[in-house]
Parts: structure tokens; C-alpha cells; sequence
């Protein structure tokens, strides 16, 4: 897979701390109601914290009480990439950025939450920078 923003790792081992490598380069998952954007309302824009690519706003973002912030839509359809994962003995969808394949979580579909596309984005805080609206 070629991305739009490819580094070496020792630039993301520089670029990134330790936990922001090993979730956002490694796949690994920060601990349930831990994030720093979990509960957050914000209004604004939520970008990848590896590259800067804007992956989802806060207008789609709801209480899904996983211990994860959850989303029902990327921002742009092509600003994330899918890819099936059958990591932990389960099949699941992981959700990377599209610009610099940068874990960022998983989407399940069918829990029954009442938002217009039947899906949740769980994301991990740390793979995300918000960028709070002006005014």
C-alpha cells in the first residue's frame, strides 16, 4: 500500500512519543476511558495526529459509552481506509488514515445506536488532534 505521507520509522519513532507510536503505527489500543477525547463536545475538526489529515468533524461524533470516542461518518468518504483485521481471534474492520496508513481504531456496524449510518468509528483518542471551530 503507497501513501501520500511515507516515513521511515525511525522519523515516526522521533515524530510520534511511545504511546502515539504504538497505537498509531503499531495497532495497538489505549486503555477504555482514558482519552483525552472520549467525552469531549468540542465543536470542530478531528485530524490525524500523525499527519494532519482531517478524518472526522464533531458534528458526527456521539455517546456510544465504549470508552472510545465514537463517530458514524468520516469526514470525506476517502479520508479513511478499511481493512479487514483477524487480529485477537475475531474478524473486525480497521479504520487507518488514509493519507499515512496510521492506525486509528475500528468500525462496527449494526449495534443498534440511534445515528444515521448504523456504523461506530471507535477511535483512539491519541491517533486524533481536535481543532476546535473559530469563535
Amino acid at each position: 500500500m503507497s501513501y501520500d505521507v511515507e516515513k521511515p520509522d525511525e522519523q515516526w519513532r522521533v515524530e510520534l512519543t511511545p504511546a502515539e507510536y504504538a497505537v498509531l503505527r503499531q495497532a495497538a489500543t489505549e486503555p477504555a476511558f482514558t482519552g483525552e477525547y472520549t467525552d469531549t463536545k468540542t465543536k470542530g475538526v478531528y485530524s490525524c495526529r500523525a499527519c494532519g489529515a482531517e478524518l472526522f468533524t464533531s458534528n458526527t461524533k456521539f455517546e456510544s459509552h465504549c470508552g472510545w470516542p465514537s463517530f458514524y461518518d468520516p469526514k470525506d468518504s476517502d479520508a479513511v481506509e478499511l481493512i479487514e483485521d483477524r487480529s485477537h481471534g475475531m474478524v473486525r474492520t480497521e479504520v487507518r488514515c488514509a493519507r499515512c496508513g496510521s492506525h486509528l481504531g475500528h468500525v462496527f456496524e449494526g449495534e443498534g445506536y440511534p445515528t444515521p449510518t448504523d456504523q461506530r468509528y471507535c477511535i483512539n483518542s491519541i491517533s486524533l488532534r481536535l481543532m476546535p471551530d473559530e469563535g
